[in-house]
């Protein structure tokens, strides 16, 4: 992943776990080492950006944000799936995974499985299309084990004698 060859493909990837198994810090990472070697990134908690694009939209600048996601080769949406979107939240986030469909790689964060999508956006349909771009050009990358911040929340109650 460290090579970024994902991104010069414009594929995807789905970091899948429990909470606390360093998803987010892994995407941090390679979009901190994109950042390093000159790629645009864009980095953004999924229901920020949602906020954001439902704001936009009714301010009428919806065409400026989804132009300054389009800058970036590099988008990673962190916590996806975390909070449910209303339809209209979810068709503005569909916007943006659509435009990005080969043109630029996106990085998702999640807990949730592909088959509960459909939850996260109200709408069985617009998650089988995100599903279906996101698995025929994308990798999932599984995150399991021990939540590394409950063992180091554990670690801080002991004494070090």
């Amino acid at each position: 992943m460290l090579s970024l060859d994902f991104v010069e493909r414009a594929e995807d990837l789905v970091f899948h776990g429990p909470t606390g198994r360093g998803k987010t810090h892994v995407a941090t990472a390679l979009g901190i080492e994109a950042t390093r070697r000159g790629v645009p990134v864009r980095f953004f908690q999924t229901a920020a950006l949602v906020l954001q694009l439902g704001k936009a939209k009714r301010e009428g600048t919806l065409d400026r944000l989804l132009a300054d996601v389009g800058r970036a080769e590099l988008v990673i949406l962190d916590e996806f799936g975390y909070v449910p979107f209303d339809v209209d939240g979810a068709r503005l986030l569909y916007q943006v995974i659509s435009d990005s469909y080969e043109r630029r790689s996106i990085v998702f964060t999640t807990n949730v499985e592909f088959s509960r999508w459909g939850t996260v956006f109200a709408d069985d349909k617009l998650a089988a299309a995100i599903v279906d771009r996101v698995v025929h050009h994308g990798r999932l990358v599984e995150f399991g084990g021990p939540s590394h911040r409950l063992e180091e929340s554990l670690m801080l109650g002991k004494s070090g004698s």
